[in-house]
């Protein structure tokens, strides 16, 4: 028996929405691994190692004022105009509007605001602790300096670390960070490192900040990345309240809490009691373009090849003849 389908593209479309989240659910949240936790601990070793050669005035205070004096923008003045443009994947508005657009629609798609709450999780934790250790070392940035060989340390700036590369590191690596597959996290890895490390060299050549302030910009952002599976208990609770409260708010106006339920459009079809196909799902009729059910039909049960009703396409599969009519036989007859 052959069913026909009317559905059209919208409806495949809110059909695919209204399915179940497409995450995995063999994928676990991250956790705090051992492995997370000696990389976490490296890095805030780093962290410390950097603020403390800024500090006492070492060899890499030293090299921040030959880069500077190097004055790459000058050096190589034919790309300027492209990383004034470039550096903005580092600004805080811009980059959290478009992440933010992403990950909204994964949490519609998928049913779950995670995304969303990882996302100002890391954000809120990235604006307290920069903004902390900017205010707190007051750090001049090299157009502003005073005293060649300085470090420029309590004299009320605000460069120090880099802020435009911390951001870079947090709102890509958090792309990375909510990745689907171990695939995909594998390859925004590598493309949020390739942005963010760029991101904090240009900051260096337009002369808005010292090397040093970028070298602790990325280990600030690395830092607010791999303590992000600490949060996620918290995130969990987070989100139920939210949805508690939003199902609470719909059964005081009288709307119904909908459950997640499959449409009854793409839900298998049974034919008459008592036929030979009643336990067969319904099948769409087979074009010679596309010989297999379409990926938006939820699944049915499955029988045997020998059970299958015989779906053929329409039409035949033989070349045009034209000695040869379909139903007849082409082989004209001895004596005719």
């Amino acid at each position: 028996m052959r069913t026909e389908r009317s559905l059209t593209r919208l409806d495949r479309l809110f059909a695919r929405l209204d399915r179940e989240p497409e995450r995995p659910a063999h994928l676990d949240e991250p956790r705090m691994s051992p492995h997370r936790v000696v990389l976490f601990s490296a890095t805030l070793a780093f962290y410390a190692a950097i603020v403390v050669a800024v500090v006492t005035t070492s060899w890499l205070v030293r090299f921040d004022w030959q880069v500077m004096f190097f004055r790459p923008y000058q050096q190589w003045p034919e790309i300027h105009g492209f990383l004034d443009y470039w550096v903005v994947l580092g600004q805080r508005g811009p980059t959290a509007v478009m992440v933010a657009a992403w990950l909204g629609w994964r949490s519609w798609r998928q049913h779950t605001l995670r995304p969303l709450l990882m996302f100002g999780a890391a954000l809120l934790l990235l604006n307290a602790t920069v903004g902390a250790a900017k205010i707190g070392m007051g750090r001049l940035g090299p157009h502003y300096a005073t005293v060649i060989g300085s470090n420029e340390m309590g004299q009320g700036g605000d460069i120090f670390p880099s802020g435009h590369t911390a951001n870079a590191v947090v709102t890509w690596g958090i792309l990375a960070y909510l990745a689907s597959t171990p695939r995909t996290r594998r390859y925004l890895s590598a493309l949020s490192a390739v942005v963010s490390l760029s991101v904090g060299l240009t900051t260096v050549y337009l002369g808005t900040h010292w090397l040093s302030d970028v070298l602790l910009g990325w280990a600030a952002g690395l830092l607010i990345l791999l303590a992000l599976p600490w949060v996620e208990p918290l995130i969990s609770v987070v989100e139920s309240w939210i949805l508690g409260i939003r199902d609470a708010l719909r059964r005081r106006g009288g709307v119904p809490v909908p459950l997640p339920v499959t449409p009854a459009s793409l839900l298998p079809q049974r034919s008459p009691a008592g036929s030979r196909d009643e336990q067969a799902p319904a099948r769409e009729p087979v074009t010679a373009a596309r010989s297999r059910a379409p990926a938006y039909l939820a699944p049915g049960p499955h029988t045997a090849r020998c059970e299958r009703t015989p779906v053929t396409p329409q039409g035949t599969r033989r070349p045009p003849h034209p000695e040869r009519v379909r139903g007849t036989s082409a082989r004209p007859l001895a004596g005719g």
